[in-house]
């Protein structure tokens, strides 16, 4: 569903806010080593968002990303999925084809119209600060 730079992606700024709660900022090799990515190809991802305002990168000594804790509630996973893969997953067809459409119906349109609304409305409902407190308080967690 998610191209791999938007699972990295994901699995990042979950990682980040997670450690930003503790009021931690995390280097670069510590994000890939932890999302399972090589390091080169998550500096892109990382630029990506830090461009979209989703991440904050600082630079020096002490530096690293961070999400501060007050923009948590307002960065949705609908936010970084278009941040890094546009809005084609909220409505391309579900086989592909640039020619669907109401109009011109391929063969699961309408199956897969439903399941793409319910994706749209999971990644606008779900932001970084529910996320983050799941993997703090131990309920959820983010192993590879």
């Amino acid at each position: 569903m998610f191209s791999k730079t938007c699972e990295y992606g994901i699995r990042a700024t979950i990682f980040i806010a997670s450690r930003s709660y503790q009021n931690e900022r995390v280097g670069m090799r510590d994000i890939a080593e932890k999302i399972d990515s090589p390091e080169a190809f998550t500096a892109k991802i990382m630029q990506i968002l830090s461009k979209n305002n989703i991440v904050k990168s600082i630079k020096g000594v002490g530096g690293g990303f961070e999400i501060p804790k007050q923009t948590m509630a307002k960065i949705t996973l609908a936010h970084i999925v278009t941040a890094l893969d546009g809005t084609k997953v909220f409505t391309g067809c579900g086989l592909g084809l640039s020619t669907c459409s109401e109009e011109f119906p391929c063969p699961v349109h309408d199956k897969f119209k439903s399941i793409r609304n319910e994706l749209k409305e999971m990644l606008e409902n779900t932001n970084l600060e529910e996320l983050a407190l799941g993997i703090k308080s131990g309920d959820t967690f983010l192993r590879l």
